[in-house]
């Protein structure tokens, strides 16, 4: 199966999707016999094969339930069959899609629907081959309300005269690995940012993100000019409502993002850039399974702090990298220091790939990635880099072979540096090794040093209110103990109104704090954020610290059931296992 056509009709009453999906067959199934697809609580209505031009039922059947594949559907394909049609709909409960009632959204008018389908949650809208080892092009006809404007990931081929009636049409000639699939449904406006770059958002939201979204289109000429063609046409921006569980989905033309890093300085714009990056790591060149997802995020990570200093400046990629080690190094001790989740090659067999989404294959691939930049020099491992995504665009890819390329198209130069960077140990053991590159910066030197100040005299920091950057207030509050009195943290919410901050990094920084030091002014602030903000990102560690407080349990499970019902899938799961739900 190399192409997917779509025809769906969108159902905010019954919070369903139904339609038909038609696969096309490549020339070595034509020949008949099985061929199989990911399905995850869809009901089947019909499955027919087209021989000649005409379509025929073809007999298929369910596999029992899997609790991380779901159910495949094989189809009996009969000799000489071209395409494949199974028309279906899904449950109103399926994790690829969150639907969204008028009040969860930002215009508070109208509803909402967007898909997210990284690992493997496409497979709950879509009967596709749901593996990241197998690309489709694909094209698609999408039937929503009138009054509401759908957008996919791909060329949007609608007709005015067919939009008028709630119809829209896609095209997407690149192959794609099928999570990559994305639509959204809503009240939706655009924006031109520069002659391929623009943003997608409700009505209310237009305003704040163009501002805050300007320098896209400098951050595609930026990436092309380190490595190489943008190949995807357009770049474009789905700001979505609060809910969406993720920073950011890479969906190629069609990023969405969450609106957290609407800050209005421009301060957390770095996600733009992560995604923008995975045009190259990861849906121009993809991990072959997820056990290799450190090839996407590692490299992504590596490109986006590169972008950062090429627009922003070496300081403000070094104070990211630094707080993306502190993040690591937590992460690693909650996994445990010698956990095989540690290593960059993943081992996932019988779990669900969603496991391997912590900050290691982001962070650790990373300073692998800086090591060899730093061994061989910039220059030598930007012409690998290039070359290595002109070679293998649209192809995927995994850590056994990018491992042998590495080795002769780049280590092989060097022996003596190549033995240095202790590569095995890296990609095949635990935790982070000890020639780690280091990141500096003197802007946290300084940060630290108004820390200690405050600590021992209570000297409030003299450049905080006017001149620290978003990253220097976070190293900040991280440097601030548990058991800071709550006089101490009044002053600082007094001097900074940091309980009224509208940058989510810096306010989920303060609301931890808060949570650890019983400052209950914060309390209402921390309530409202949780009910407004699905990320997961922030959402989890803010339970997490509420638990571990005395009585925390019992709060945060009061609160949850004022929040659950505003949260993906993906963030309700993880805040279930949290609170043992």
């Amino acid at each position: 199966m190399n192409h997917l056509e779509l025809d769906l009709t969108v159902d905010f009453d019954s919070h369903r999707i139904h339609g038909r999906a038609i696969h096309h067959l490549e020339e070595h199934e034509r020949a008949g016999g099985t061929v199989e697809l990911h399905t995850r609580g869809l009901q089947i209505e019909k499955v027919q094969a087209e021989v000649d031009g005409n379509w025929a039922e073809a007999a298929y059947a369910l596999a029992d339930e899997d609790p991380v594949e779901g159910r495949m559907l094989a189809i009996e394909v009969p000799a000489g069959a071209s395409r494949v049609a199974v028309d279906y709909r899904n449950l109103p409960e399926a994790e690829g899609l969150q639907w969204l009632d008028p009040d969860q959204t930002a215009g508070g008018k109208q509803p909402f629907l967007y898909s997210q389908g990284q690992s493997t949650h496409n497979r709950t809208w879509i009967p596709c081959f749901d593996d990241p080892s197998k690309r489709i092009t694909f094209d698609a006809v999408l039937h929503v309300p009138p009054h509401l404007r759908a957008v996919m990931a791909a060329e949007d081929r609608s007709r005015p005269e067919e939009a008028d009636r709630g119809i829209y049409r896609f095209h997407m000639p690149q192959p794609v690995p099928s999570y990559l699939i994305a639509m959204a449904v809503g009240d939706l406006v655009f924006r031109e940012l520069g002659p391929r770059t623009g943003v997608w958002t409700e009505p209310s939201v237009l305003d704040l993100a163009a501002r805050e979204l300007e320098d896209t289109e400098k951050m595609v000429e930026a990436v092309e000019a380190m490595f190489g063609e943008y190949r995807w046409g357009r770049y474009d921006v789905l700001v979505l409502p609060p809910s969406f569980p993720l920073g950011g989905m890479e969906n190629p033309r069609l990023t969405f993002a969450t609106p957290t890093i609407l800050a209005g300085d421009k301060s957390l714009v770095a996600l733009i850039a992560h995604e923008l990056a995975h045009s190259w790591s990861g849906n121009l060149v993809t991990n072959h399974t997820w056990n290799d997802f450190w090839l996407n995020e590692g490299f992504t990570v590596y490109l986006e702090r590169r972008i950062q200093e090429e627009l922003y400046g070496r300081q403000r990629s070094e104070m990211e990298a630094m707080l993306g080690r502190s993040h690591l190094d937590e992460t690693i001790a909650e996994l445990g220091a010698d956990s095989r989740d540690t290593w960059l090659e993943g081992d996932l067999a019988g779990r669900h790939p969603d496991e391997a989404m912590t900050l290691v294959p982001y962070e650790k691939g990373y300073l692998l990635l800086r090591l060899i930049e730093e061994t061989y020099g910039r220059e030598a491992f930007d012409r690998f880099l290039r070359a290595y995504f002109d070679r293998h665009a649209f192809e995927t890819m995994t850590t056994a072979r990018f491992l042998d390329e590495l080795e002769q198209e780049l280590l092989s130069a060097d022996p003596a540096k190549a033995a240095s960077l202790r590569i095995e140990e890296w990609v095949h053991g635990p935790g982070v090794p000890d020639n780690a590159p280091v990141a500096e910066s003197d802007a946290f030197d300084r940060v630290e040093a108004a820390a200690g100040a405050f600590l021992e005299n209570g000297e409030l920091p003299r450049e905080g209110g006017t001149r620290w950057t978003a990253h220097e207030w976070i190293h900040f509050l991280r440097q601030l103990p548990a058991d800071l009195p709550t006089e101490a943290m009044g002053r600082l919410d007094e001097a900074f109104s940091l309980t009224d901050s509208h940058n989510s990094e810096i306010l989920t920084e303060w609301l931890l704090l808060s949570i650890r030091t019983g400052y209950e002014a914060a309390d209402a602030r921390l309530e409202s954020f949780l009910a407004t903000v699905g990320r997961r990102k922030f959402v989890k560690p803010l339970f997490e610290e509420l638990v571990r407080r005395p009585g925390g349990l019992e709060r945060a499970k009061q609160i949850y059931a004022r929040t659950r019902r505003t949260y993906h899938a993906m963030t309700s799961s993880t805040v279930d296992e949290i609170l043992g739900l």
